[in-house]
């Protein structure tokens, strides 16, 4: 096991090496050893294997004793076909909160417990009992129906893929505005696409340092705007933060920057919050959150909130949830107020979410109600209950040198990325939401490692999605009649099918990280890899270094 984990560090620090700009002798050396170290894991996994399949994450018997499904009530999931729109309507209509106990596993404990409670109780309440369990029991059927139809239905679902060529290095961020595809990379640019003819409609250039997130506010936030600079009502914008401290605004339909704010930070986060005047909320690779007025650009509060490089920041409605690299989440309350607009509601350490050291030290959070999904470069999926700081885990991947780099949510799906260090496959895995169960996955040959995700949907209701990474591809829903040559048909990964939403208190055994391996490897790679500015795990400074430089 000491010889796996040494192996899958070696592949985390190569796969951060292949996106670096330029390259050492010695890093070129090691590159040039990834089908070496991935052809000697694939033999340790295959010799560690036995009854336990992959190094246990799916199908080892001690832990299948302490699976347990996510604990919300049931929600009504969509019963025919698959757009968003259906299902986000079907959500909207339920709302999902926690229950003592699953009926199922009620029914499990056997019916002596009720038996005994019925006889202690009167014969109403008794007959009451009974009714209740029937409803439950019919509940139980009718949502078990709805997702087999649901999961038949993405069984049956096909893509077709359109590669965006124009940018010459990594795509750190997406967004989707309308028809068009916004784009932000390490070579410094931002490029705006038409998705119907997957044509570069802008080349947004101004940025001195590799940008590194954007965000499009809601289109009545940019007639305010629009207006104020005598600008058509129909112009859209873009917020870009790069590793140069500025955040840019960026009118779309005129491919110009209207605006530049420096933060005195390397911008690492941001994202709009549409409370009041509108507020722009920024992450820095120091570990500073900052919130700036919309209306006049001023800067409204500065706070010293993690102790690493914030990585992701995400609002929903007027809270602020930020992740930084040591894996601590914090919530906030926008008060809308002129100074300090942000109130800390809740912060959650790395030692709480188990995020801690994970591959890069990139996190990702993606909030739905009292619930943020978490995704930390690691085989599962983190769930974060912000309010109470429980937490648990859904598994991305059937092996631990698999790797989730972004979760995002779309018209009632969680859609998590996987790759799998030890073979470089790449994937798109599918759950349905709120109840956290496996659909599907859509994988193509040589997909490419996916960093980043955003997603919409057209007026009939089919999806569309974008990922980034080292390609931009456009994802196309097609009907599901007829099939071309090169369309992708969604697949089941039999693996995934019998893996449950997990307590983390009961798996919190399987949270080893690298950094519990030795440190005296034989040929003194990681000692290398830091002298050449890569960090082993985890830390800011290597996510930087091979995500922004």
């Amino acid at each position: 096991m000491g010889e796996v984990r040494k192996l899958q560090k070696k592949l985390r620090q190569i796969e951060n090496l292949e996106i670096k700009i330029s390259l050492t002798p010695e890093e070129r050396f090691k590159i040039s050893r990834k089908a070496e170290l991935r052809s000697r894991l694939a033999e340790l996994q295959l010799q560690l294997s036995g009854p336990q399949q992959t190094l246990g994450i799916v199908g080892d018997g001690k832990k299948e004793k302490m699976k347990r499904q996510v604990e919300d009530a049931p929600e009504a999931l969509p019963s025919q076909t698959p757009p968003a729109s259906k299902i986000l309507k079907g959500e909207e209509e339920s709302k999902a909160q926690a229950t003592p106990a699953p009926a199922a596993r009620q029914r499990e404990r056997g019916g002596g417990a009720e038996i005994g409670r019925q006889r202690e109780g009167t014969e109403p309440a008794s007959v009451s009992d009974h009714c209740r369990d029937s409803d439950n029991e019919q509940q139980l059927r009718q949502e078990e129906a709805e997702f087999t139809s649901l999961k038949s239905s993405w069984e049956k679902a096909k893509f077709r893929s359109r590669l965006l060529e124009g940018h010459n290095d990594i795509v750190t961020c997406v967004v989707a505005v309308d028809n068009l595809v916004v784009s932000g990379s390490r070579d410094t640019t931002v490029k705006v696409w038409h998705v119907p003819t997957a044509t570069e409609h802008k080349n947004l250039g101004g940025h001195t340092g590799g940008v590194t997130c954007l965000s499009a506010p809601p289109p009545e936030y940019c007639k305010r705007l629009a207006w104020s600079l005598s600008l058509s009502d129909k112009e859209r914008f873009i917020l870009s933060g790069s590793a140069d401290c500025y955040v840019k605004i960026w009118a779309l339909n005129i491919g110009q920057c209207i605006k530049s704010i420096y933060t005195f930070n390397a911008v690492t986060a941001l994202c709009f919050v549409p409370e009041e005047d509108g507020y722009i909320i920024t992450g820095s690779d120091g570990g500073k959150v900052q919130a700036w007025s919309w209306h006049t650009y001023e800067n409204c509060q500065s706070i010293n909130a993690h102790q690493e490089a914030v990585t992701s920041v995400q609002s929903q409605g007027p809270l602020v949830f930020s992740g930084s690299a040591e894996g601590g989440v914090s919530v906030w309350e926008n008060r809308c107020s002129d100074r300090d607009p942000l109130r800390l509601l809740h912060r959650w350490s790395g030692q709480v979410t188990g995020c801690g050291g994970g591959a890069g030290g990139r996190l990702t959070l993606s909030p739905r109600g009292d619930r943020v999904f978490l995704a930390h470069g690691r085989a599962w999926i983190k769930i974060l209950h912000w309010r109470t700081g429980t937490m648990s885990r859904l598994t991305n991947h059937s092996s631990i040198t698999g790797v989730t780099d972004c979760a995002h949510q779309a018209g009632g799906l969680l859609i998590g990325s996987r790759y799998d260090l030890a073979n470089g496959e790449s994937s798109l895995n599918l759950f349905s939401l709120p109840q956290c169960r496996y659909l599907a996955s859509l994988t193509w040959p040589d997909a490419p490692r996916i960093l980043c995700f955003a997603a919409w949907t057209t007026g009939s209701g089919d999806h569309r999605w974008v990922t980034g990474g080292r390609d931009l591809i456009v994802w196309e829903q097609l009907p599901s009649s007829g099939k071309q040559r090169g369309d992708i048909t969604v697949k089941r990964d039999s693996r995934l099918e019998s893996c449950l939403l997990e307590s983390e208190g009961d798996t919190e055994d399987d949270e080893e990280t690298d950094d519990c391996e030795d440190d005296d490897d034989d040929d003194a790679e990681g000692r290398d890899s830091r002298r050449d500015g890569v960090e082993e795990d985890g830390g800011s400074g290597s996510w930087l270094r091979c995500v922004l430089q």
